[in-house]
């Protein structure tokens, strides 16, 4: 009996449902009354039949007693509408046309409601309510993610691919603006693989595409979020998720070192190779254009050897095989560069790194003074040599043509005594074997010129180009002489040089007689004295006695004590 009855009250109310619609329909009866109170300024979407919603609300009586709360239960109502709907058909329907963030006040008639029989003890026969409903979020099954440009690049050269490696910033929001979370806040991008399940599917696929520098709303459906579980206390079950990003770094693990050649000089006489040192300027930069690094800063180039290990292996890699003056773009990935763990607080983990390069100058330690004859007179007779006198022109600059130095700044070009220890042991070396008049280009490296200390205006570890012309030359005398013979000396010696035969030669007998042999090309004084002054002292150490003349005694004394007296003047 008890079944029968129960089936009997469920086709009564079924009719009387049915008669309630028709009489909507007729106009007979009252409709559910809307008031919208709050209705948000922008408004992309209106809750339509099929879509899910979730929504917040209280319900009363007319006379204003409460009856439920969403709020009081700590959890929104979640369902879809006008299918197979959990609620009754007036709030059905008074939730559809709402937006996100709106608030409507919907007066539900008793026929739309729980008609006459009420339900339970909460809600008597034939009640009025009244539901002020918040609506937080809105879905459809169909929908997908949505992705909005927000900006991007016009030079974009690479977009993320599946199982790309990429660091973002992000600020991620619910429909209604509640921020959840942000790496901004953090201060740190999130870094992870894209396409491999670490993140949301919605993210996975938002992501696709984004070049370096752009920024995208992503807007994730529920069930391409975090669906029914939510994440945390502050992402709710069910939740529409928009995240706002902007993409800082994108590799992948199978990157190399990429080499962008912008500069390259004609003619490039020769490139590096493992073991040379080089010399260049840089700035290091991460892909969102943010420098945080440069040797222009401090004014200072960066010097280090190639291929050994002293700076990171994608900068090893890519000084290999460069001239001096050209420039380069080099693009490290992480693996190559300072890995996951990053350098300090300059570079984070994961990062690519862009390197502007240009080249300055290199050498390696086995270098030797390269010589380019530029200009060589027809006649050459005499070619300088070591402790020869010279006079000379010259122009020194970097490899990259910055200027140091000129005689032209001087006076008068320098004189100097070649082999002596007053030029860097390179220049000296391209200074002999020359003709006068002819002019040379000689490239020094650093271990024969001013090596890791540099000099003043010369910085350290410079490979330095000469321009040089010799103007005039004196041919010397070896080191610690101040006359050499160039022919055999007379025999006997001092009847040659008693000019006047009067057994005795005074200092002006003596000077007249070395001038002589100088003059006929028979002998030669030290270049760069004054030749008086180099009269004097050989006078002096051949007169013995200190009485102003030299006697054939005190001759044949200092030959006796060195064969090579007088034949070489020793100081």
């Amino acid at each position: 009996m008890r079944i029968i009855f129960l089936f009997q009250m469920a086709i009564t109310a079924a009719l009387t449902v049915l008669l309630t619609l028709i009489q909507v329909a007729c106009g007979q009866l009252e409709d559910v009354i809307i008031d919208r109170y709050f209705i948000p300024t922008h408004c992309s979407r209106e809750v339509q039949v099929g879509d899910y919603v979730r929504y917040q609300y209280n319900g009363t009586f007319k006379d204003g007693r409460k009856f439920d709360s969403s709020l009081d239960k700590d959890f929104p109502f979640v369902g879809q509408v006008g299918v197979e709907s959990k609620v009754i058909p007036g709030l059905d329907k008074g939730v559809q046309g709402m937006c996100v963030n709106e608030r409507r006040k919907i007066t539900i008639p008793p026929h739309l409601a729980y008609g006459v029989l009420g339900a339970g003890l909460v809600i008597p026969p034939d009640a009025t309510l009244v539901f002020d409903v918040l609506l937080l979020d809105l879905w459809n099954k169909e929908d997908k993610v949505q992705i909005r440009i927000l900006h991007k690049q016009q030079n974009c050269k690479r977009t993320v691919m599946p199982s790309d490696f990429v660091r973002y910033h992000y600020n991620g929001s619910l429909l209604v603006g509640n921020l959840f979370d942000s790496s901004n806040l953090r201060n740190s991008t999130y870094d992870t693989y894209v396409g491999q399940g670490s993140l949301i599917k919605g993210m996975d696929e938002g992501l696709l595409g984004m070049c370096v520098g752009e920024r995208r709303s992503i807007i994730i459906p529920p069930f391409l979020a975090y669906d029914d579980k939510g994440y945390g206390t502050k992402v709710p079950p069910y939740a529409t998720l928009i995240f706002d990003v902007l993409l800082v770094d994108v590799f992948n693990v199978k990157d190399d070192v990429k080499v962008e050649v912008q500069k390259i000089p004609q003619p490039c006489r020769r490139r590096t190779v493992v073991g040379d040192f080089i010399r260049y300027h840089y700035n290091g930069s991460f892909q969102d254009g943010t420098v945080f690094d440069s040797s222009y800063s401090r004014n200072s180039t960066y010097n280090t050897f190639i291929g050994m290990g002293y700076v990171i292996a994608g900068i090893d890699k890519a000084l290999q095989g460069v001239c001096v003056g050209e420039w380069r773009r080099v693009t490290v990935p992480p693996h190559l560069a300072y890995g996951e763990n990053g350098s300090g607080e300059l570079i984070p983990g994961s990062a690519v790194l862009i390197f502007d390069l240009h080249i300055i100058d290199f050498h390696n330690p086995k270098d030797q003074v390269d010589i380019k004859v530029i200009y060589k007179p027809a006649e050459c007779n005499l070619i300088s040599a070591a402790n020869d006198l010279i006079m000379y022109r010259y122009n020194c600059s970097l490899l990259d043509g910055t200027r140091l130095y000129s005689s032209d700044d001087y006076p008068e070009p320098p004189r100097v005594t070649l082999g002596q220890g007053k030029l860097i042991a390179g220049l000296d070396e391209g200074l002999q074997g020359m003709c006068v008049l002819e002019r040379r280009e000689i490239t020094v490296p650093p271990h024969l010129a001013h090596g890791t200390n540099g000099a003043s205006g010369v910085p350290s570890n410079a490979v330095l180009l000469f321009e040089l012309e010799l103007l005039q030359l004196q041919k010397g005398v070896p080191e610690g002489f101040l006359f050499i013979w160039l022919q055999d000396s007379p025999e006997p010696l001092f009847p040659a040089m008693d000019m006047n035969q009067d057994q005795e030669v005074p200092l002006e007998e003596f000077s007249a007689f070395i001038k002589l042999q100088v003059a006929e090309g028979r002998g030669r004084l030290h270049p760069g004295i004054d030749s008086d002054v180099i009269l004097g002292d050989m006078f002096k150490k051949q007169d013995r006695n200190a009485d102003g003349k030299i006697t054939e005694d005190e001759l044949n004394i200092n030959v006796n004590e060195d064969n090579e007296v007088p034949k070489h003047e020793e100081l």
